[in-house]
């Protein structure tokens, strides 16, 4: 063959891998930047960080999601650009939880956090968006729907579909000091609002709380501008606090937003009426727990968690719960400290806005 001709051959063909590259990068230069960052702090704990766009504003534009497959339908297309459609769905499940919110008299806030539910895998989530507020996140993977084999660290397209935690984030805070945690009510009612808004999920309207929202009044106006559907087919409320020590329960009753103040949350309801109350035994002896603390004057959110975690209480094996986490929030100075599977003698810390590492472990 003839040199020039090889030349201007192996010219093309490296022109045209250089522009393949560049289209790969440009589709999914954010993605696979996001999926190298996905590490193994320690047996079923995972951490991810994605700075860029993760598609939430097209999300919202697009209308939203009125459900969990919905969710994970968009997620799919926006992960893959359109080239992998899977048929894909969240599984469900009903956990327990506790709040609280502490101002002390020097000003400083901390906002405590237990996600109680069955033995599962975990991820701290790190976003720096492009057009919205820097946040951490904590998301049960379990609730993905991939699979009890599914592992965040495998292959390539294992990592991309840990990208999905974003989208499913169960508590979390902001740069602004804005937090938020998802709590299951106190019986089974299930929200679908249809009042012709755009549509959220529950675990999406936290995403939309901690990119846009500085405090709890921008956080309350949000949701209203928009129909809440339960995520995992279940009841919810909210439980929303900010850096001025505001601290408020969202809840759903018969379709309608109701925000009552309060300190202190458990898994049963607070809105007062007909379902004041209504929640479990043992949602009621934590809630009077970490009231009788506060009130005593008690201001270690670390340990008023410790001493309502789920092993402090009777457990069946057919009812099996452990606290899976304990997370503290200090918006004050933006850091936070988790604790994992009711291990309180070590805790990662994390970080916004700094300048080293967001998370120390």
């Amino acid at each position: 063959m003839n040199k020039n001709v090889l030349k201007l051959i192996t010219g093309v063909a490296l022109l045209a891998l250089t522009a393949f590259l560049a289209g790969g990068i440009f589709l999914f230069g954010d993605i696979l930047l996001a999926v190298n960052t996905i590490q193994e702090l320690e047996s079923n704990l995972y951490a991810l960080e994605y700075k860029g766009d993760y598609g939430f504003d097209a999300f919202l534009e697009s209308g939203g999601a009125s459900s969990d497959t919905e969710v994970a339908a968009y997620l799919t297309s926006f992960l893959s650009r359109g080239f992998y459609k899977p048929d894909t769905t969240v599984s469900t499940g009903e956990f327990g939880c506790s709040t609280v919110c502490i101002k002390e008299q020097t000003g400083q806030v901390t906002f405590g956090r237990n996600y109680d539910w069955a033995p599962c895998s975990a991820m701290i989530v790190h976003t720096e968006p492009r057009q919205g507020y820097e946040s951490v996140s904590t998301c049960c993977l379990d609730f993905l729907g991939f699979g009890k084999d599914y592992q965040p660290t495998g292959s390539l397209l294992n990592k991309m579909m840990s990208l999905a935690a974003i989208y499913v984030p169960l508590d979390g805070m902001n740069e602004k000091g804005l937090m938020v945690a998802d709590l299951m009510a106190g019986d089974t009612e299930v929200t679908h609002q249809n009042a012709g808004k755009p549509d959220l999920t529950t675990t999406t309207a936290i995403r939309l709380l901690l990119d846009r929202a500085a405090n709890v009044e921008e956080a309350l106006e949000l949701l209203r501008q928009y129909d809440m559907h339960s995520s995992m087919d279940s009841a919810h409320h909210l439980s929303i606090a900010d850096a001025s020590g505001r601290s408020v329960v969202a809840e759903y009753i018969n379709g309608e937003l109701i925000v009552t103040e309060t300190p202190v949350v458990t898994n049963h309801y607070l809105a007062p009426g007909e379902k004041h109350g209504i929640g479990s035994a043992q949602s009621h002896t934590r809630f009077e727990s970490l009231s009788r603390q506060l009130e005593a004057g008690k201001t270690n959110v670390d340990r008023m968690l410790q001493s309502v975690a789920q092993k402090n209480y009777p457990q069946t094996p057919d009812g099996y719960e452990k606290t899976m986490w304990s997370i503290v929030y200090h918006p004050v100075d933006n850091t936070a400290h988790f604790y994992f599977a009711e291990n309180y003698e070590h805790s990662y810390r994390l970080a916004l806005q700094s300048r080293y590492s967001w998370l120390v472990r």
